[in-house]
């Protein structure tokens, strides 16, 4: 019998992976589960992704693209017009407008670096990315401490559940960024 190509396959299982962790968990992820809910044979799992981590470090990657896509779309960030602290305030604001099953699943496999090694790399490339790109606002000290600051109020905001406070997450980002950079003027 022919193989059948299947280009998509390896991007299916990914997302795959995505929901089982929504929807179960860490704990709840093995290459049975994400076989199954990708309907996909279980070697097609293990053939596109060797260990559990292989797989963890895809998901965690494309939670990481997707932020940044979300961060380099939003324009007034960039803009040394706009105050740095209030457009980083509407960004969380934004994050947690919707479902925050996509939020928590992020952060979830972010988390998962503390106790696997092998996702460790890519769980400082979220936050060395981010610095990177606020470093067009700011120096990259403080860029580093607003990524701390944000990864905190993220995860307080989805560990009790409270609703975000982007007028808290505001004030406290202001009093971390220096005034000449807080709004740059022209």
């Amino acid at each position: 019998m022919a193989r059948r190509y299947d280009p998509e396959r390896r991007q299916r299982i990914i997302d795959a992976a995505i929901r089982v962790v929504g929807d179960r968990g860490i704990a709840g992820l093995s290459h049975r589960t994400v076989a199954a809910e990708a309907d996909v044979p279980l070697g097609s799992t293990t053939y596109h992704f060797k260990t559990l981590d292989d797989l963890m470090v895809a998901a965690l990657r494309q939670a990481n693209e997707r932020f940044a896509k979300t961060v380099a779309a939003r324009d007034a960030l960039r803009d040394p017009g706009t105050d740095l602290a209030t457009e980083l305030a509407a960004l969380g604001g934004e994050w947690f407008a919707g479902d925050r099953t996509g939020l928590e699943v992020e952060y979830e496999l972010y988390l998962a670096a503390l106790r696997r090694p092998a996702l460790r790399p890519v769980a400082d490339e979220w936050g060395r990315g981010f610095a990177d790109w606020l470093t067009r606002r700011t120096d990259p000290v403080t860029a580093r401490a607003l990524v701390a600051l944000i990864d905190g109020i993220c995860l307080q905001v989805l560990l009790t559940g409270a609703p975000y406070d982007e007028e808290y997450a505001r004030e406290v980002l202001a009093r971390v960024i220096p005034r000449g950079t807080r709004r740059r003027e022209s």
